[in-house]
């Protein structure tokens, strides 16, 4: 595994830690392929009941994907292969046999958000944000496969209000929006997940793979294409400009172009 991610394992449960703290465990394309590989570790390997993901540092889960490998996009086309990369992995997570929970403390953002929203359970601590804030940072948006992940967990209204007002949810109102299924206060992270996984290792696995199944076919069923507006967005002067002013920390003007 990539130095930035560390997968280990205790007893039944493999556990994921993206481990970038100075950089809010921002996720490199080598941290999707390490997370790509956990999860196929984790069904190929019978001792495995539970995959947990959580972040280093305390200070976020995962605060989105590094902004600097945008630099290096040249237009729309990048932006679709992306996304493409990001509903790979985040379809394959999704696709664990055995029930997956993220940890959540500090700042769950952007690709962090899809990466919790894929997994089946969610416990985070009560300073933990939730959000997507890319029409105020860096223009660029979402694939349909990751907006349907959250309108199925929160409905488009809130779903389109999270986008819109590029708003972070506190941890109250995930906890309320049914996003967050478990709260506990900052410092108990670690005795809620323990409680968490060890009711999960009593349960009948075929049940929970079932359930598991059943809901992630509901999600997909019918999802449309999506290639026309990754290409328009991606490939804006807006996108150009708002990756390369995240990047120097200065303000940038949109124009709609």
């Amino acid at each position: 595994m990539t130095g930035d991610l560390t997968v280990s394992q205790d007893g039944a449960v493999l556990t994921v830690l993206f481990d970038r703290p100075g950089q809010r465990n921002a996720m490199t394309f080598a941290m999707y392929e390490g997370l790509e590989q956990a999860c196929e570790r984790a069904d190929a390997d019978d001792s495995v009941r539970v995959l947990v993901l959580r972040g280093a540092g305390g200070r976020a889960f995962v605060a989105g994907t590094d902004i600097a490998q945008f630099l290096e996009f040249t237009g729309g086309d990048d932006g679709i292969a992306y996304e493409q990369t990001i509903e790979r992995v985040v379809n394959r997570l999704e696709d664990v046999a055995v029930p997956t929970v993220a940890a959540i403390e500090g700042a769950c953002v952007g690709g962090g958000l899809a990466l919790a929203a894929a997994c089946d359970l969610r416990v985070a601590t009560a300073s933990s944000r939730f959000g997507v804030p890319v029409a105020r940072t860096l223009g660029n948006c979402l694939s349909v496969n990751s907006v349907s992940l959250l309108v199925h967990h929160l409905g488009p209204g809130r779903t389109l209000d999270l986008l819109l007002r590029a708003r972070l949810l506190s941890a109250e109102e995930a906890s309320a929006a049914g996003f967050v299924g478990e709260l506990c206060a900052d410092g108990e992270l670690d005795a809620a997940l323990q409680e968490l996984t060890t009711t999960l290792l009593g349960h009948a696995p075929l049940s929970m793979w079932a359930a598991k199944r059943a809901v992630t076919r509901l999600r997909r069923a019918g999802l449309p294409d999506d290639a026309d507006l990754l290409r328009t967005v991606y490939g804006s002067e807006d996108f150009r400009a708002g990756v390369a002013a995240f990047v120097a920390r200065e303000p940038v003007s949109w124009t709609g172009r």
